[in-house]
This record gives structure tokens, sequence and C-alpha cells, in this order.
């Protein structure tokens, strides 16, 4: 029996063009290694300084700074993807921010900090890769979501609706880009073993773990795990999944 099913290898993504946002490090990192890895030409956005240790790691990939709130750093970062490389085919959401704090204490300037990085960069990003994508005549758009897309997270309010918003907007991406061959899913993952804490208290690392026993898996998910969901979401073994919020979260939700 022949297989149709297309299988995951170095050419999967060959000719294909992925623009990471969040790049430098975890799940970002691990992204654009795998789409580099089986063959797609990658741009690489983050504003931390270890996206240049990315760009010696992986040769060719184009590496751009910029801060993803910014309109002119989405158009900039598409506009390096079409002169590079001729046009966008993927676009991975990965930048992000959290914020742990109650609701009386989520001041004005936290939640727009949060609303900023998780939705409106998201917005900008995937309104110019549309732009670039109904050009190719189609393409994908996989954004990292959060169990707190779907169900509340106490002491985080900002970054529950931020990425309730992201789930959305998925949606509606989904929707309008169906006519033009464009998908549009987001994974929402559950705890995840990165940094993503470390600059808000320095116990990040036990603190992550402490939340294994949430997770009827028993333990934290690995940055690369994230990654190879998000890779599934962007290649053509998911080319009849559109508007998912595909749950990667060690079976959190299911209860």
């Amino acid at each position: 029996m022949i297989s149709t099913t297309p299988s995951t290898g170095a050419a999967e993504f060959a000719g294909k063009t992925a623009l990471v946002t969040g790049a430098a490090r975890g799940i970002g990192k691990e992204t654009a290694s795998l789409l580099h890895t089986r063959g797609a030409h990658v741009v690489a956005l983050d504003t931390r300084p270890e996206l240049a240790v990315l760009s010696k790691e992986l040769p060719g990939v184009v590496t751009v700074t910029g801060d993803v709130t910014e309109e002119e750093t989405a158009t900039r970062a598409v506009g390096a993807a079409v002169d590079a490389f001729g046009g966008l085919d993927i676009l991975v959401n990965n930048a992000g921010r959290t914020l742990t704090k109650p609701v009386t204490h989520t001041t004005a300037r936290d939640w727009d900090s949060v609303m900023d990085v998780n939705a409106r960069g998201a917005f900008l990003f995937a309104r110019e890769a549309f732009r670039a994508m109904e050009e190719r005549g189609g393409g994908a758009i996989v954004s990292t979501g959060s169990y707190a897309s779907t169900v509340g997270l106490p002491e985080g309010v900002a970054y529950s609706a931020s990425k309730g918003a992201l789930a959305q907007l998925t949606k509606v991406l989904a929707l309008e880009g169906g006519p033009l061959g464009i998908r549009a899913n987001l994974v929402a993952a559950g705890v995840v073993e990165t940094d993503f804490l470390d600059a808000f208290r320095p116990d990040s690392r036990a603190y992550l773990a402490s939340f294994a026993d949430v997770h009827p898996l028993g333990r934290v998910a690995q940055p690369r795990e994230i990654a190879e969901v998000l890779c599934f979401l962007v290649s053509p073994r998911s080319a009849f999944v559109t508007g998912a919020v595909l749950p990667a979260d060690g079976g959190f939700t299911a209860a």
C-alpha cells in the first residue's frame, strides 16, 4: 500500500521560507532549528543578544532584531524574508511575555505590556504575513499559546486575557485565510521548562518544575516537544487543519 501522508524528514520544508519570532531562546530557538534542519529558509527575530549565536549555529539563517509590538518591525521582518528568499510561507508567532500578579496588583501598564507583546505583536506579524502569503498563493501561521488560552489562570489576568485574545485571533485568521490558502492554528502549551520567568523570579526553574503534578503526564514539557507540535501545524502533514487550538499540555485541560 502506498502512503499519501507526507513524512517528516530533512526535506519536509524544502523550498519554504519561515519567519520565527522570539527565536533567540527556548521554544522559538528549537522551532527555528527544526525548520532549518528540515529544509526551510529561516528568518529569526528577537530582541535578545543570543540571536547572534543562533545565526552562527544555523548557517544561512537571516536574523532580524526588533520589538514585535512595533509595526515597523513586522514590516521589516517580512520584508527581509521576501528580499532574501523571494517570499514567505510560514509564520511562527512565538514571542511572548508573562506576568504573575493578582487582579488588584495589576497596573494598567502591566496589562498593556503583556497585551502588546502577546496579542498586538501576533496581530501585526499575521497581518504582514497575510499580505506576503497571498502573493505566494498560501501559507501557514501558528502561534504559541497556552493552556491559559482556554482556562483561567489565577494571578494571571493580563496573561490569560492576552492568550485568549490570541486564540480568537487565530480563529479569525483561519476564516479569512481559508479562501487564500492560508491556514492558522495555535498550540495551547502547558508549563514548559524554559527561562521565560528568569527575569521575574530567581527560583524560576524550580518554580516551573513544581507544576509537574498538575499535568497528568507527571512532568512539565521541554521546549523541543512544543516546537515539534508547532512544526507539525505548519507542515503538509496538517494540510486540513486550520482554526484549531491544539492542547500540548500533558493532559492539563483534560480535567
